[in-house]
């Protein structure tokens, strides 16, 4: 069975004041817990923020995350980009909007995240970089901003 994560309310007080000073990679993989996706997601993303290898059980230990259920039968996760398909147009709308928000926020710290957007070749890649300039944008803003940064980035691939 794949266990759901969710933070707890301890989680998002530490989001929001930074009173435990977590690693760096922790941090990044709290802001990724969302209640909706499993272990096995958050620890594919979790490599590539080179977290340690028990990150969720260290952010359980630690209070900030909870299991909140989960399902056998769940299918295996989809990338939210297979919706656009093949289409050129909608893939370079997503690259742009991405490319232009590391522009806007986080201007020449955001210079390799920059180079992988625009190499990377589909949809699909894209989103597989979205962790990593979340992390970039909460780190630079603020976790409420990187958050809202995913929802809208969600909302263009689905409109």
């Amino acid at each position: 069975m794949a266990l759901i994560h969710a933070k707890t309310a301890a989680g998002r007080r530490e989001i929001e004041d930074r009173g435990l000073r977590l690693a760096p990679a922790l941090r990044s993989v709290l802001l990724l817990v969302d209640g909706q996706r499993d272990g096995r997601e958050l620890q594919q993303m979790a490599q590539g923020l080179h977290a340690p290898e028990d990150v969720l059980e260290q952010l359980l230990a630690l209070g900030l995350i909870e299991a909140v259920g989960g399902s056998a039968e769940r299918a295996p996760a989809v990338p939210v980009t297979t919706q656009l398909g093949d289409d050129p147009l909608r893939c370079q709308q997503l690259r742009d909007w991405m490319a232009e928000s590391v522009r806007r926020h986080l201007g020449l710290k955001g210079y390799l995240i920059q180079l992988k957007i625009e190499r990377s070749r589909n949809a699909v890649g894209l989103e597989q970089l979205w962790p990593e300039v979340a992390a970039a944008l909460g780190k630079a803003k603020s976790p409420a901003f990187a958050n809202r940064w995913l929802e809208e980035t969600r909302a263009l691939v689905l409109a």
